[in-house]
């Protein structure tokens, strides 16, 4: 199965990319958090690092732009293209309300005429393939025909499906699956994202769509083996998921200052933390943890059994 790492803006940025691909397999793209170019045209040094060819050396990775100005993407296009990019997505599928209020994300679906200009400059003027990663819609999967009629004007790399509207948000019980259903029945390159928690819900999907590559986010932050599992390959077991957190713990305290890699660490544990039963007592710990007693509160954490297969709560989690 054709397994995608979706791109999770605070969680797996450059060194989180680099361990995974290091301790796991069955991932064959990693998208990278999104850059904004502005009308200045230069990549913050965050962003440089996030992108950077010499941070993302021998793994497949994909950068995703967010983006409302042709120009300013194809800006953007052109210099990921120079770093030795082949693909470019862009997301018109975030929903954070931040974004959207500037009619990027998943605001660029309220004007589909101007999606569609946007669109028709990007794909006759970029130097590298670009895919899209969008909802169905903002307010209502009623939106989803018209969208997926602009989305089938264009020679796209693939279209990443979430079938949720922005205002669907990460909430549960909003998925509409019948919209994806609706882009493959147009034998359309499509990519399904959204709420594959276990190999159980992956392999119902390519039940249904044996062709479809999927993209995971929060389901395989919280088991790190989950793509690799899904794959054929061994599930999650205890010694390999403390070595995979003892690495990411050395990484960013190599590469941060030791308070923002200790808060790096507990954002990550929100979700890793699932896939222990029985421990909740000890999760709140870890969340509560300080540089100082951070590795007594994981210790204590890893001594509780893992799930068979890893629980994952969406309530809090990605809301």
């Amino acid at each position: 199965m054709d397994i995608r790492f979706a791109p999770m803006e605070g969680l797996t940025d450059t060194i989180y990319r680099r361990m995974h691909y290091q301790h796991f397999g069955g991932v064959s793209k990693y998208y990278i958090p999104f850059v904004s170019p502005t009308q200045h045209h230069v990549f913050t040094p965050k962003e440089l690092r996030a992108i950077g060819p010499e941070h993302n050396a021998g793994i497949p990775t994909v950068p995703q732009i967010l983006a409302k100005d042709a120009e300013h993407f194809l800006w953007a296009a052109g210099e990921m293209a120079a770093m030795g990019y082949e693909e470019v997505n862009l997301n018109i599928g975030c929903p954070s309300g931040t974004v959207t209020a500037k009619s990027k994300g998943s605001g660029m679906l309220r004007d589909l005429y101007a999606l569609d200009a946007f669109l028709n400059e990007v794909c006759a003027k970029s130097p590298i393939a670009v895919s899209v990663k969008t909802r169905i819609g903002f307010e209502s999967p009623d939106e989803w025909p018209e969208i997926l009629n602009v989305l089938d004007e264009f020679p796209l790399r693939e279209i990443i499906i979430h079938p949720r509207t922005r205002a669907g948000f990460y909430k549960v019980g909003t998925l509409h699956p019948e919209t994806f259903r609706m882009a493959a029945e147009k034998g359309l390159p499509v990519v399904y994202n959204g709420d594959l928690f276990t190999a159980a819900d992956a392999a119902a999907l390519q039940v249904e769509y044996p062709n479809a590559p999927v993209m995971m986010g929060r389901g395989l932050v919280c088991n790190p083996a989950l793509a690799q599992e899904v794959c054929g390959g061994t599930p999650l077991e205890k010694t390999a998921f403390r070595a995979f957190h003892d690495a990411l713990w050395d990484a960013y305290r190599q590469e941060r200052p030791l308070d923002q890699a200790h808060s790096r660490m507990r954002e990550l544990m929100i979700y890793m933390s699932c896939c222990f039963a029985n421990a909740d007592k000890a999760a709140k710990n870890v969340r509560k943890s300080n540089p100082k007693n951070y590795e007594v509160a994981v210790s204590h954490l890893f001594e509780h059994d893992l799930d068979v297969p890893p629980c994952f709560s969406q309530q809090g989690i990605g809301m």
